[in-house]
């Protein structure tokens, strides 16, 4: 009875938590590489109420550098271009080079939040690091959720 009553929690906990995501996707990087003219795109199409957007970066050991530009761009509807803005995401600390995402082993994931505030129905990243090929970046994903 027990085992029951704390699985129907759980289950009414994880449903909860369900209410306030609008659109969570990752993708992953072939070879754990992102090269510079690889597109990374979504389409969540939000609109109406207030929200925020998350980037997520997937990355591991393998990556040569603290941080990571990305140049997100959203669209709306018709295809326009309504805002692109570069952010600078860091993944390491500068002094320790302790990975400030979370995770175990060698994997971590940072998230950022994006300073999006209008709707849009398609947002597109690009990786702005100056060289053709980053290593060790597995996923990057793009999550809206309620405010």
């Amino acid at each position: 009875m027990k085992k029951t009553g704390l699985l129907l929690a759980l289950c009414g906990l994880l449903a909860a938590c369900q209410k306030d995501r609008i659109f969570e996707e990752y993708k992953g990087m072939n070879s754990s590489e992102w090269k510079i003219q690889d597109t990374v795109r979504f389409q969540p199409v939000v609109e109406g109420e207030k929200f925020a957007v998350v980037l997520g970066v997937k990355y591991n050991n393998d990556y040569d550098y603290r941080n990571l530009y990305v140049r997100y761009t959203i669209q709306d509807s018709l295809g326009q271009t309504i805002d692109s803005k570069l952010m600078d995401v860091p993944l390491f600390e500068s002094a320790s080079g302790k990975p400030l995402g979370k995770g175990f082993g060698s994997t971590f994931t940072k998230y950022d939040t994006l300073p999006i505030s209008q709707a849009f129905t398609t947002i597109e990243l690009l990786q702005y690091m100056r060289v053709d090929t980053l290593q060790g970046i597995e996923a990057v994903g793009v999550k809206v959720v309620k405010k």
